[in-house]
Order: structure tokens, then sequence, then C-alpha cells
């Protein structure tokens, strides 16, 4: 009875913690990716309601179809139900639910490994109550479980399939009907949310097959009927998740097969910084995820795992549970590495795999606990265990609702972080920062609506919905925000150069007005827009005013020395009048601050061509791909280069050319120029056109896309008769 307390310490904080969690998700923010997903919710209700086949095509969901996103269609259900104008507030209060979830059956998978030590003792409440506590001060998770309705469910679906996995595994050699029903559920919620959930059937089948060999004596007379149980589990799951999928129920193999194989190599590729560099999302380094797994988890959780393995020998009548969620994590992990899969925005594709770190962590903790047999001994262990959690807890107290810029203190902190890695990639600090500009930005001497830009636009325009007589919102992009109007502009810190960061370039000294802050770094900043002329400029140049444009850039450069969108501007009309000497006085006062940036090198490239500077402008080109694979017009203008030399230089040329079919940034112009090439080799136009294709049939056939090497092949054989 000792231990009684911990039952009840351990169901009042799950139930503090879910009351919490559900109030705070009223007021968290608009993560990136929800109004795609909001719209395919509302385009899937019109697939069951009036047929439409929008949600079940590729092409007209933009491949939202690959998802199944249960979640999200039961959200737009109930507001579309009930007429409830906050949608965002249902679907927040849905995640937040499922967050709980993913926290509870952590607790309880603790538990219940925790009570193959001792089963008569109540002592397994505390390693549920330790894997509690890491997850709610796990500030990642708890940040994406306020707004996250793609990869919160879906880690909840993870660990609900792994705990009635195993308990189904334990049941044997009895049937329980309760089990079985909740493990179906479990793995069709898990593949209805992300088709990745598939996996968890295969982690079945996998784990099914060890526990009959390790208790093979006392199930050897029910291999038969396990099987067929299994088997009809896992078909009742796949129809489940058939049944609540447009694009499954299309065709319910060929479709889930071909999304399974698109999700994991996605299309969308995105430069991020990582390591301090601007880097492609599907050429990141191998250690990718795991670092970055390790960077922002608690040193607790960390600690835990290391404990758990350590002590592994000593827990060798548990072994299979402790490997099974070993596995859970290591392995997800592991092929995501090796197989180059395209992630981004740190690890929340790959949340579905913290669950069972925390489990495999919090029972570190509790083998350790169990193994020391001195009170006092025990006592070290959860002061050390409770120091541990301070630096996250801490963190989560001064800096709510910003948990997903989370950086533990092994790592440095985000002050560290920052300029080395992305943060609040994922846009929450827009809500704080369009509220300020709500608040606070200055009424116009005219009357009109005060313009308020963005990159990510969608959120800011939910947050003013309400106030549209008085606001109106434009898209920008950060690196060409002179172009365009605007009064007040708000950027995340994310996509920003890292160089300009770190010279402290960024954020704008001169119209910096507001920022959003985290330990005092910048993850979001308003603009103010004291000036219009290089957006006067370049309206001038859409009228082909030049001396007008050329005297407004110069007015904007006159007001803000670092505008780089007024030097850009105006060196590129320079080069136009033949000015060049002017022009690359601009371009090397920008590079100054943003040695890297593309526009400015190929700008400058242009400078010394027009100076007869080849070699030179070559090197630029050469440097632009170094820090910038896929920039085409790298490629592109070095080819130029080497086909203006006496005579051309037709192989150097065709390398660059075919470094654009490599990126796959090629067009029509690119393709004519490499026939050209090898006309200029002794081939008709025929083979030239004939060795092109051959060229881009097996390019495509090494990438795995065999529809498109399919139509190279065709014109080939249908255009020319063969090889």
């Amino acid at each position: 009875m000792k231990y009684l307390k911990w039952k009840y310490a351990f169901i009042l904080l799950a139930a503090i913690a879910l009351v919490t969690m559900l109030v705070m998700s009223q007021n968290a923010a608009i993560s990136g990716d929800e109004f795609w997903h909001t719209v395919h919710s509302e385009d899937i209700m019109k697939y069951y309601k009036d047929g439409d086949k929008t949600a079940s095509d590729v092409m007209l969901s933009k491949n939202m179809a690959y998802y199944g996103q249960s979640p999200d269609t039961f959200a737009a259900i109930i507001y579309k139900a009930f007429g409830i104008e906050d949608i965002m507030a249902v679907r927040h209060f849905i995640n937040a639910f499922c967050g709980w979830v993913a926290i509870l059956f952590v607790a309880l998978l603790a538990k219940k490994i925790a009570g193959k030590y001792s089963e008569s003792s109540d002592k397994k409440y505390v390693a549920a109550l330790l894997a509690m506590i890491l997850m709610l001060l796990s500030p990642r998770f708890m940040g994406h479980s306020l707004n996250n309705l793609k990869d919160v469910p879906f880690a909840a679906g993870a660990i609900l399939s792994l705990y009635y996995i195993l308990m189904f595994l334990d049941d044997l050699p009895k049937i329980r009907w309760s089990t079985v029903i909740k493990l179906t559920l479990a793995l069709a919620f898990a593949s209805s949310v992300r088709i990745g959930g598939l996996l968890f059937i295969a982690f079945f089948g996998l784990f099914a097959v060890v526990y009959y060999v390790w208790k093979r004596k006392e199930l050897k007379h029910c291999f038969g009927k396990t099987l067929l149980w299994s088997l009809g589990i896992v078909v009742a799951s796949y129809i489940i998740m058939v049944f609540t999928w447009p694009y499954a129920l299309e065709k319910p193999v060929a479709n889930p097969k071909e999304a399974f194989f698109a999700m994991s190599k996605y299309a969308v590729t995105l430069r991020q910084v990582f390591d301090g560099k601007m880097i492609w999302s599907d050429v990141l380094p191998l250690y990718y995820t795991p670092k970055f797994i390790l960077m922002t988890i608690p040193s607790a959780v960390i600690v835990g795992i290391i404990v758990n393995l350590v002590l592994l020998r000593k827990n060798k009548k548990q072994w299979f549970y402790h490997c099974a969620v070993l596995f859970a994590f290591i392995f997800p992990v592991f092929w995501i590495a090796i197989t180059g899969s395209n992630v981004y925005g740190g690890w929340r594709h790959s949340m579905f795999v913290y669950p069972p770190m925390v489990v495999c962590a919090a029972l570190g903790f509790y083998s350790l606990i169990e193994i020391i047999k001195n009170k006092y001994g025990k006592y070290a262990v959860g002061l050390g265990f409770a120091l541990l959690c301070i630096h996250p807890l801490a963190y989560c107290i001064r800096n709510h609702p910003y948990e997903v810029v989370y950086f533990n203190e092994l790592e440095g902190g985000i002050k560290k972080a920052y300029g080395n890695y992305e943060l609040d990639y994922y846009f929450h600090s827009l809500k704080e920062a369009t509220q300020w500009v709500k608040n606070n930005a200055e009424k116009k001497a005219d009357g009109s609506k005060i313009i308020v830009g963005a990159w990510h636009v969608k959120p800011v325009e939910y947050y003013l919905r309400k106030d549209t007589a008085e606001f109106q919102t434009t898209f920008i992009r950060y690196y060409e925000k002179g172009s365009s109007d605007w009064d007040y502009a708000i950027f995340v810190t994310t996509g920003i150069n890292p160089e300009e960061i770190k010279n402290g370039s960024y954020p704008p000294k001169k119209n910096t007005v507001y920022k959003v802050e985290v330990d005092g770094i910048p993850i979001c900043v308003v603009l103010k827009r004291g000036d219009k002329s290089d957006y006067l400029a370049a309206e001038a140049v859409k009228n082909n005013d030049i001396p007008a444009a050329i005297s407004l850039y110069q007015k904007a450069l006159a007001y803000d020395n670092q505008n780089e969108t007024a030097a850009l501007g105006l060196a590129q009309l320079y080069l136009q009048t033949n000015n060049v000497d002017s022009a690359l006085v601009l371009l090397n006062g920008v590079l100054k601050y943003d040695s890297k940036s593309d526009q400015t090198n190929y700008l400058k490239a242009h400078a010394l061509l027009m100076q007869g500077k080849n070699n030179e402008a070559l090197n630029i080109c050469d440097n632009m791909i170094k820090n910038n694979f896929k920039n085409n017009s790298a490629y592109s203008l070095a080819a130029d280069i080497k086909l203006r030399q006496q005579p051309p230089d037709l192989m150097a040329a065709e390398g660059y050319l075919l470094g654009l079919v490599e990126i796959e940034r090629f067009d029509n112009t690119t393709m004519q120029r490499l026939i050209a090439i090898y006309k200029a080799y002794g081939l008709d136009e025929r083979n030239a056109a004939v060795k092109l294709y051959s060229i881009l049939e097996e390019h495509f056939r090494k990438k795995g896309d065999n529809k498109t090497a399919d139509q190279y092949a065709d014109y080939i054989r249908q255009i020319f008769g063969g090889r």
C-alpha cells in the first residue's frame, strides 16, 4: 500500500495535463501546414457527401490526396455541423486531446513493462509517473500538441499501436475480444492519419514472430489460431483505413502503395539552415534527424535511455519488451537516415518515434531506482531526475507558447542554435507579431487600409479576419520585399541566410519595430516601412521609366543603405545602361554582408562578363553552384561563358547543361542547346535528339521515376524509330 500514492499522483497529473492542454490549445497559433489540411479535410467531406473527386485526385488536391488525415476530417465535421466560426479552435482542441492520449499511453506502456519486474507491486506507477513527467517536460512535443494535427495524431496512433501489439501478445494463448478491437482500431487510426502507419502492421508481424519464438513452449499449440487472428486484425484495420481515405477508396491496393512511396520521397524540397549552412531538404546529411532529435529533447530523456541500455542485461527477463520499444524508435530513424528521406523542419516528421524513446528513458530511471536498495540512493536518483528536468521546465515557463523552438543545454540552448539551425519553422510566432501590428499600427493619413505583408500570409489573414475594414494582407518574400507595396511586414526567422544572422545584418536595423523573442533571440520580426521609394522604383521599371527608377532607387538607398532590393535593382539598371563600375560598387557592398546571395552573385558575374573578365565570372558561377547546387541560372550562365570561348568549350558547356538535367531544372531551351552541342560534335538532328532523350531516360530511370523515363523511351521509339 505504501506505493499507492504514486497511482493517485499519476491519475491527478494525467487529469491536470488533460485540462491544461485543452485550455492552452485554444490560444495556440496556426501551424505552417494547417490551411492545406483544412482545405483538404473539407474536400474529403465533399467526396463523401457530393461525390466531388478533388480529395482523391493527386493533381487537383496538389498531392494532398496522399494524406488520409482522419483527425482533420473529424474536426471539419464538427465545425461544419455546429457552424463554429473559429475553425482553428476546434482543430487545436482535437489535436491537444490526441497529444494527451499519446502522453497517457506512453505512461501506460512504461507501467505495463515495469509491471513485469514485480507483478504484485504498485511500484509500476512510479514508471508511469516518470514517463508522463518526461513527456510533459518535452517542449517540442508539447508545442506541437497544441496545433500540429498531422504529426501529433500520428504519434498517438503509433504509441497506441505499440501498446496494444504488446498487450495482444501478452494475452496469448488467450484471445481477448477487447484487445483485438483496440489493436485493430489503433492500427487503423495510425494508417488513416498517414500512410506510414502501415509500418506498425509490419512491426506487429515482426514482434509476433519474435514473441512466438521466445514463448514457443507455451504457444506451440496455438500458432494457427494466433496467425488467423493476427491476419484478421491486419485486414480489418486496413479496410477501416481505406473507408476513411478517399484516395485509398478509389483503388484500395494500388493507391495506398503509391502514397507510401510518394510520401517517403516527398517531392517538395526546401532550403533550410542546418549546421550553419543553407541546405536542400532532399540532400541532408545522414545524421540530420538523429542530431536534430538529440539537440532538442530534454537531456533527462537522453540520460534515461543511456541508463536503460546500460542496465538492459539486468532486465533480461523483460528483454522482449525493452527491445520492442528500442526497435520502435531506432529502426525508423535509421531507415530515414540511410534512405535519404526528404525531411525538413526539424524532426516533426519523425515525431512518432519520440513516445517509445520516452518509455525507454522512463524505464531507465525506474530500473535504476529498483536496483538501488538504499533509500538515500533512491532519493539521489530522484534528485538527479529533477535536476535534469529543470532546464526544459524553466524554458517553458519563460518562453510559452514557443516550446517548439527548444534546444537543450547540451546544444547550448537557442542562443547557440541561432544562425545554425531553423528556429520557428512552423510559424507559431506570426500570431504574436500580427497581434502587435493590429494593436500598434499607425493609421494612414488618407484613411486607406494598412497593408500587412508576410511570406506565410494565410495565418496573418486568419488573425486579421475580423479587421478587414482596417487591414489587408499581401504576399512578400524577405529578399524581394522592396518590390512590393506594404506598410508593415512580418518575417519569421526561417530561410534567412545564416551569414546575415551572424554578422548582425538581420534583423534590419533601419525599420525593425518589434521582435518576437525567445531567450533574447528574435524568432520573428515586424518591419515598418518608412519609405516606399524602392517599390515606386520597381513600378517605374515596369513602366520602362528608367531615369525615374534610378532616381527612386538612389533615394531608397539614401534612406537605408542596406536595402538589398534597392541595391540590386539599381545595379541591374546600371548594367542595362553600361554603367558597370557603379553596378559593381553596389553589388560588392551587398556581398559584404550577404556573400552567398544568388541574385547578387549572378549580377556580378554578368558585370564581369561585360568587362571581359570571363574567368572571374566563371569562378563566381562555380561558387554559386557550390553554395546552391540547384541554382539553375548559374549552370546556364556558366554554359554561356564556355560557349563564348574561342574555340567554344563544348564539353564543359555540355557538363553544365547536364547539371540542369541532374537537378531537373531544365527546360526546352536547355534541351535545344544540348542538341546544338551534339550536332556540333558531328551528329545529325535525329541522332542528336536520340542522344538527348536517351540521357533523359537514363536519368529518370535512376531516380526511380519510371513513368517519365518511359515517356522519353516512347519518344525515341515513336519519333526516331529506336536507338
